[in-house]
């Protein structure tokens, strides 16, 4: 089965302006929750700067992958550097 029918993306932006635009300590959130009990089973702080390309990566990959492959890739990243 498809990892978006089980998992979804939320992120949280911590300021006002676009990521680019952005002070350079703003840190956003990015979480992976769970459809069935609305569990957070993923997330990273993230630089603003990044927030974008690594919500894009998720995204894609969420709608291409499996779900076990999916986790599988994402719980090895521990920063946008990784994808």
């Amino acid at each position: 089965m498809s990892a978006s029918r089980r998992y979804e993306v939320k992120v949280t932006r911590t300021g006002l302006a676009p990521g680019r635009l952005a002070a350079p300590g703003r840190f956003d959130l990015i979480e992976v929750v769970s459809l069935d009990d609305m569990e957070v089973v993923l997330f990273w702080d993230v630089a603003a700067r990044d927030t974008a390309r690594m919500e894009a990566a998720l995204r894609e990959e969420l709608a291409r992958m499996g779900e076990e492959e999916f986790l599988a890739r994402w719980s090895a990243v521990v920063s946008p550097d990784d994808i």
